[in-house]
């Protein structure tokens, strides 16, 4: 065993290992890409590391002293096992993996993407387990503070060491049950103003984006209730005449199980970018990166499915 030094160069660890394999100064530069002069000094020190000469000449060739051969095992152990260390993670195989992934996101996301994901999780990797997490009426830093591996849906956190991938763009459509007076005619942005509306925000909010474009045009509507969930909003819209709110594709197979309507609103709104976002400490965990591949999929086949014809 090489002796412990609190000082020693683990640089010269690889070198040793060149210096053994190839017995020779020059060839174990070359496998290094070093000078012959470096490789030199290095076997200098590892001499005087050492206190053995490692290398010897024996006519025109070195040979390895017994000391040299004693170690020349354990040194390929070690060196091996740091390239191990150092070398990035292996993919991660979904078939073999045991862990828990917790997931923050509204109803609304885990309704549209839950389904497919929790699936597609059974197949690749049953013994995995998603937790999906509810939005609170507050922010937390679920990401930062670890409580949640990966957060799906607006991102609007202000952490500035999140990362976050853009998934798909939305946009925001009214969601009215069928046979709503407003499904009949032109729907004008004063017919929609008129309207009772019900809002669905985790933080209670009665404004919002529309009624700031409904001010430019001099309207204002009657938000008559909000309620915390995307469920609870459709529910209120399919058994009373209110207009509800929902995002295009995300909400489209949830909007048609429930026999519910989706009318274009007559404003010029901003678009909803739709993404994941995760700690860096998950970056390149390899659990971590399949959750992540796999979040993608399941979105692409989300929006192959596409909003419902009326909204088009």
């Amino acid at each position: 065993m090489i002796a412990r030094n609190a000082n020693i160069d683990l640089n010269l660890l690889t070198a040793l290992d060149a210096l053994l394999e190839e017995e020779s100064v020059t060839a174990a530069a070359d496998r290094l890409g070093l000078s012959g002069p470096a490789m030199s000094r290095a076997l200098g020190r590892i001499r005087r590391t050492l206190g053995d000469p490692v290398l010897v000449r024996a006519g025109r060739h070195m040979v390895p002293t017994p000391r040299a051969l004693e170690i020349r095992a354990e040194v390929r152990r070690l060196v091996d096992a740091a390239h191990g260390v150092l070398a990035p993670a292996a993919p991660a195989d979904p078939a073999q993996l045991a862990r828990t992934f917790t997931l923050t996101a509204n109803d609304l996301v885990v309704t549209a993407v839950g389904p497919r994901l929790v699936a597609r999780v059974a197949e690749e990797a049953p013994q995995v387990v998603l937790r999906f997490l509810g939005e609170s009426h507050v922010d937390l830093p679920l990401l930062r503070d670890g409580a949640a591996d990966l957060e799906l849906g607006v991102i609007d956190s202000t952490e500035p060491e999140i990362r976050s991938e853009e998934l798909f763009t939305d946009r925001g459509v009214a969601v009215v049950r069928d046979g709503h007076p407003l499904t009949e005619g032109r729907l004008t942005a004063r017919r929609y103003a008129a309207a009772p509306h019900l809002n669905f925000t985790r933080r209670g909010r009665l404004t919002g984006p529309i009624d700031t474009a409904l001010a430019a045009l001099g309207l204002r509507r009657r938000v008559i209730a909000t309620v915390p969930t995307f469920a609870a909003s459709l529910m209120m819209v399919r058994d009373t005449d209110a207009v509800g709110f929902a995002n295009e594709v995300t909400a489209a197979s949830t909007v048609r199980a429930l026999g519910l309507r989706t009318l274009p609103i007559p404003l010029d709104l901003p678009s909803m970018s739709m993404a994941m976002a995760w700690h860096p400490r998950q970056e390149a965990d390899a659990g971590h990166v399949w959750l992540r591949g796999l979040v993608r999929r399941v979105v692409r086949e989300t929006i192959a499915a596409g909003p419902p014809p009326e909204a088009r």
